[in-house]
């Protein structure tokens, strides 16, 4: 699932082609690249469901605003997320890409993979996918992207 997500992103959203695309059109094209259905029905229905949070019909999250406050990781957040992971996010709220409530998305939506393994990089792009129509936070998307791709020339060179 999360290789169609990578694929729409890049392809589709990224590239802001046009994005009214048919749904039965858009399950074809996605056949037509080589992705099985289920994994193409997966990733559209974890798509709707960041829609549903970025618009604020999905579910709201109870969040303390105290500065203070500390994120713990539930055993399962903990197994999925790295310290790698864990780190980056506490990084990215410290230098205020993410806030509270798009950290919880962000953790919300890598929770709702179905990835055997996830690392670093994944998580970035998973960042990126949820920041990308939050309104208000083109900001934090631009930074993110700076920070995914800044790093992706550095390994060129």
């Amino acid at each position: 699932m999360f290789d169609v997500l990578m694929y729409l992103f890049e392809t589709y959203i990224h590239n802001e082609v046009e994005m009214r695309v048919d749904q039965d059109k858009l399950t074809d094209d996605l056949t037509q690249a080589g992705f099985h259905q289920d994994d193409i029905y997966n990733a559209l229905n974890w798509l709707e469901k960041l829609a549903d949070l970025q618009d604020g019909t999905g579910r709201a999250f109870a969040l303390n605003a105290d500065p203070l406050a500390m994120r713990i990781y539930t055993d399962e957040e903990s197994q999925f997320l790295d310290t790698d992971c864990r780190g980056f996010l506490l990084f990215l709220e410290q230098i205020q890409v993410l806030n509270l409530e798009t950290r919880e998305m962000v953790i919300d939506r890598v929770m709702a993979l179905d990835a055997a393994e996830f690392d670093l990089e994944d998580l970035k792009w998973v960042i990126l996918m949820v920041l990308f129509n939050i309104p208000g936070c083109e900001n934090a998307y631009q930074q993110m992207e700076d920070l995914v791709f800044e790093e992706d020339e550095q390994h060129l060179h």
